[in-house]
């Protein structure tokens, strides 16, 4: 779906055989035959599998390998190279969009060794497809009777305004959330929680897939990296929590490839045996309390290699993780390479005890002499924490008001809600919760580039705003770097950049601040705000428990490598990739085999059919549920039970 191939103009120089051998790490393309009759291809009914197979086409001396995306679509020509970063995960890959007439026709590498090298993620090369899709949102909306009535701008913004005024007034500021995808600008960031400070609430929150806010105190001005990601090519040793750098960070997982290949050691602790392109040394897989003992047990086998005492927290833990061999194995790689690294990633994050994770985490780090690396939840998670669209933190880390996090304001809702880019059923941690909380607000204000059911079914005014490559904006990445992308395609019909959209807003709410007549002028009150500065932390409070009480299986979502945003979801290439999967549920074989689940079979949950498998990925008594899909939003997050009522087949 992503390539096509013109073998009379093969060479067989073998290129792209040599690249997704050594660099993809997914043997799929061979040399056949041989002599005169020589031919390079896959085996008979398989379609490549890589998240960097697009790269082979860069690679092609002769044009055999094509762009099936951009193939006989525009002449070369025709095309105007703009720059642009990708923002489907926090690296910030470097890239040029080619645009015809305003259009994004595809995407191909720039060259930033630091960052990206001269490659490209699979996800950042065809989701361009995703901007020009039939469900964008190209003009004003206003629900009016229960019915949608497009409005000029003029219109929808004093709809916004009185909306929003009126709803305050008629209960309390207090009862006002923002809810804030951490994929836009740090433009669109800073005055999102601006407008919301300036309306009274600090309940202003991109963290929406997380459950585990106890240490928010404790956290840094904003999570990150410990060194450059460029040094993941040359580390000695390196331990996942959580992670699976493959899909979560396509070109994070190619450096950490690299390393193995020269010798590096990688282990793991992680929900689902991930399917890897590299060799795991210790590869521990289990439900989340299951993964908290077996990090517990990692820092208390390096406290006694140090001959340092713990506290009794984490020997408790430790006591209950039942791989106390490979703990200990993990320790000692840790500290005896050099060049070692700790790596939470985004199913840490999202761990129902993340806090927990981090705080063992950062221990094994600190007494390994390892460095302690965060992923970002979302493509700009990094400049929403340093700009303030976080509910205890204001801009800078300055202090502020605390208010609600994403979760406690669906867990119990308000009256009324800011949803910006964000997609109720798709892009949260609890999305059924989302969904009901929403439906059941007095009003709810959307800033959106899609329409999509959820949000038309609760929303009382939708204001079209431009998605990244259509908008200026700066970007953080997760070594900090600040990168700055101009406008690039044209948003369709009368969507508008989304700094623009706020700060006319603001204005129109007479809200301090939003004075600002162009982009030069907000950036600049931004900009200070995305260098790292001091931070003093304060004390974590208690975690939470990781798996809830009771029977049945523990749910552990997972948001498959193309579900991650809305415009990935709408490109049609992409979801139509081995990669892409389905929206069905995992069990492990013996828990199917147990429930008489088959390859094909349907299961009841809470009165709700699913399509469910057995799978070798899956732990023993879990569940693995697809995020990003709104067919699986009326089930539980990560860590909640479910009991299967009915197995069906066929």
């Amino acid at each position: 779906p992503l390539g096509d191939n013109d073998m009379s103009r093969c060479i067989q120089c073998t290129r792209c055989v040599l690249f997704m051998d050594d660099i993809a790490g997914t043997t799929e393309l061979f040399v056949f035959y041989g002599g005169e009759n020589t031919e390079i291809g896959t085996y008979i009914g398989r379609s490549l599998r890589s998240e960097l197979s697009g790269n082979i086409i860069d690679l092609c001396p002769v044009g055999a390998l094509t762009n099936k995306v951009f193939r006989f679509r525009a002449r070369p020509w025709e095309l105007i190279a703009r720059e642009g970063i990708g923002y489907h995960d926090a690296l910030g890959s470097n890239l040029y969009l080619h645009l015809r007439r305003g259009e994004v026709m595809r995407a191909v590498p720039r060259d930033n060794d630091a960052i990206n090298e001269n490659w490209l993620s699979d996800r950042d090369r065809y989701s361009h497809q995703g901007l020009q899709h039939a469900d964008r949102l190209s003009t004003p909306r206003v629900k009016r009777d229960g019915v949608w009535v497009d409005v000029s701008w003029e219109e929808g913004i004093k709809a916004a305004a009185e909306g929003l005024a009126g709803a305050i007034s008629r209960n309390s500021a207090e009862q006002l959330a923002a809810l804030v995808s951490p994929g836009y600008s740090a433009e669109e960031l800073y005055l999102a929680q601006a407008l919301v400070r300036g309306l009274g609430s600090a309940n202003i929150d991109h963290r929406l897939q997380q459950l585990d806010f106890s240490d928010d105190a404790a956290r840094p001005a904003a999570p990150g990296f410990g060194a450059p990601m460029s040094g993941y090519s040359q580390l000695g040793a390196l331990l996942l929590v959580g992670a699976h750098p493959r899909h979560e960070a396509p070109l994070l997982g190619h450096r950490i490839r690299h390393a193995w290949q020269r010798g590096a050691q990688i282990h793991a602790i992680n929900p689902l045996a991930f399917d890897h392109h590299f060799g795991i040394d210790q590869h521990l897989v289990g439900d989340p309390a299951q993964q908290v003992a077996d990090l517990a047990a990692v820092a208390q086998a390096l406290a006694e290699l140090r001959g340092l005492a713990t506290g009794e927290e984490l020997r408790d833990w430790a006591s209950r993780s039942s791989h106390k061999d490979a703990a200990t194995a993990i320790a000692r790689s840790l500290s005896d390479r050099t060049d070692s690294r700790v790596l939470l990633g985004d199913q840490a994050v999202r761990h129902p005890a993340a806090s927990l994770l981090r705080r063992f985490a950062r221990y094994i780090a600190e007494h390994s002499s390892s460095s302690y690396d965060e992923m970002p939840s979302g493509a700009n998670a990094m400049a929403a924490w340093r700009v303030g669209c976080v509910p205890h933190r204001g801009p800078g880390g300055s202090a502020s008001a605390i208010g609600r996090s994403a979760l406690d304001v669906v867990r119990a809702p308000r009256r009324i809600y800011l949803v910006y880019g964000a997609e109720p059923a798709e892009d949260f941690a609890q999305p059924a919760s989302t969904v009901d909380a929403l439906k059941s607000a007095e009003f709810v204000l959307a800033f959106s580039p899609f329409n999509s059911p959820a949000l038309e079914a609760s929303a009382n005014v939708l204001l079209p705003i431009a998605l990244p490559p259509e908008t200026e904006g700066s970007y953080v990445n997760v070594d900090g770097s600040i990168q700055s992308i101009s406008a690039a395609a044209k948003a369709p019909g009368q969507a508008r950049a989304g700094w623009r959209v706020l700060r006319a807003l603001g204005e129109a709410m007479k809200v301090s601040g939003f004075d600002a007549i162009d982009f030069a002028a907000v950036q600049a009150q931004v900009r200070p705000l995305l260098n790292e500065a001091p931070f003093e932390a304060g004390i974590a409070q208690l975690s939470p428990s990781p798996v809830a009480m009771g029977e049945g299986l523990i749910v552990q979502r997972y948001t498959p490598i193309y579900r991650v945003d809305g415009v990935v979801r709408r490109a049609a290439a992409l979801q139509a990739t081995v990669l892409a999967g389905d929206d069905s549920l995992a069990l492990h074989p013996e828990d199917a085999l147990a429930l008489g689940v088959g390859q094909s079979s349907q299961v009841a949950i809470g009165g709700q059919r699913y399509a469910c498998h057995a799978s070798a990925e899956v732990p023993r008594g879990v569940c693995r549920v697809p995020s990003g899909y709104a067919s699986t939003a009326a089930l539980p997050a990560t860590g909640q039970r479910i009991q299967i009522e009915q197995v069906s087949h066929g």
